[in-house]
């Protein structure tokens, strides 16, 4: 069997896929089936690695980015989109896979494309409360539709509902259960006051790194952080901040990372109290691991998908959404000590996010696209 994944661009679309590939191999062992061939159709890696601990093989396709506003990048990318949707064609075709699996977002539509042209099975996943355009256009002929928000499902067209469901996001086994034993001495912090863990996506993210050097001093007095800041911009933050906090008595309880591997993760989440994150597909992660959150989504102009995730997730009541427009350290700071003050609102965030959670995310997709490719193999 052979199962073409397509996302990527981002580690909110790219690991997901990982998490399914892993969830697939284990069920066609548990049923005795043939291993099944994995590729992955993106203009990126992404993450080599992964792809070669799970034995998927990388086929490179160019996409071009139509963006929501005007920009003279919008026409070359429509050729380079066109020229992905040819080279599609001829990989998909060479490959032939009994069905795609596509995460959605502008990578994945010269693959699915292909896959129409080809009249081979598709199944889409979509991350975000609402759909975006390339799974919009592809929902009319997916076979199955699976949702990560149960109001995702009011955004595709009536005609289509009868194809969702609710999967939740699927999260990797490697970042699943959080370490708490020994975290604070694996990061050199201080054990006797709580700890924040900044997210900034796979990227890192410029407002929430200019959030920590306005806030760090006076946060440091009372809380340790554990910051990603991405790698394009560890070396500028690390620069600063070791200026800001150069005679700073706490300045030991602040620790900055450019990436966190499996390990990283797990071990700062377990020391952590509170999680700060944009509102992309890292919600699920946090959901799952039952952490309180600060939400601050990208900006509408960019991405209104980040804002409607984080009200969506707001309204369970696992987390507080500060909006970028209202982004200032005083507010933050606030926002801050009002929830680490109260052990009543920590406690009902983490149950809130424990009860948005599904575990099941990746099993329950995995299950979909193995019984819809054998469906079609008959």
């Amino acid at each position: 069997m052979k199962i073409l994944f397509t996302g990527g661009g981002t580690g909110g679309h790219f690991y997901p896929l990982i998490a399914v590939a892993e969830a697939m191999r284990e069920q066609a062992r548990r049923e005795k089936l043939l291993p099944p061939q994995f590729y992955f159709m993106s203009p990126s890696k992404y993450n080599p690695r992964a792809l070669f601990d799970n034995e998927i093989t990388y086929v490179y396709v160019p996409a071009g980015k139509m963006r929501k506003y005007f920009s003279f990048l919008n026409f070359t990318d429509t050729i380079v989109t066109a020229i992905g949707c040819f080279k599609a064609l001829i990989s998909v075709y060479r490959i032939f896979p009994d069905i795609v699996f596509a995460k959605g977002g502008y990578t994945t539509f010269p693959a699915l494309w292909a896959a129409r042209i080809l009249r081979i099975p598709v199944v889409i996943h979509e991350s975000d409360s609402s759909p975006g355009r390339v799974n919009l256009w592809a929902s009319k002929f997916a076979e199955k539709i699976a949702i990560s928000y149960p109001s995702a499902v009011e955004g595709f067209p009536p005609k289509t509902r009868a194809k969702i469901a609710y999967t939740g996001n699927p999260i990797r086994k490697e970042i699943l259960l959080p370490i708490s034993k020994d975290s604070h001495s694996y990061f050199k912090i201080d054990e006797t006051v709580p700890t924040i863990l900044f997210l900034g996506g796979s990227q890192g993210s410029q407002k929430i790194n200019d959030l920590i050097i306005d806030s760090a001093p006076e946060l440091l007095k009372s809380y340790n952080i554990i910051h990603q800041t991405g790698r394009a911009n560890f070396a500028s933050v690390k620069k600063t901040m070791d200026a800001i906090l150069y005679n700073h008595p706490n300045k030991f309880r602040y620790v900055p990372k450019e990436y966190l591997s499996d390990l990283d993760m797990r071990t700062a989440v377990g020391a952590s109290t509170v999680i700060v994150s944009r509102a992309g597909s890292t919600i699920f992660e946090i959901a799952h691991w039952g952490k309180p959150s600060i939400i601050i989504p990208i900006s509408k102009e960019i991405s209104h998908d980040q804002t409607s995730n984080a009200l969506a997730y707001a309204r369970k009541g696992a987390c507080v959404v500060i909006e970028e427009f209202n982004l200032t350290a005083h507010l933050f700071i606030s926002e801050l000590t009002r929830i680490m003050t109260n052990p009543q609102i920590l406690e009902n965030m983490s149950m809130s996010a424990k009860a948005f959670s599904r575990e099941d995310s990746a099993d329950v997709i995995a299950r979909v696209i193995l019984e819809t490719a054998l469906s079609h193999e008959k």
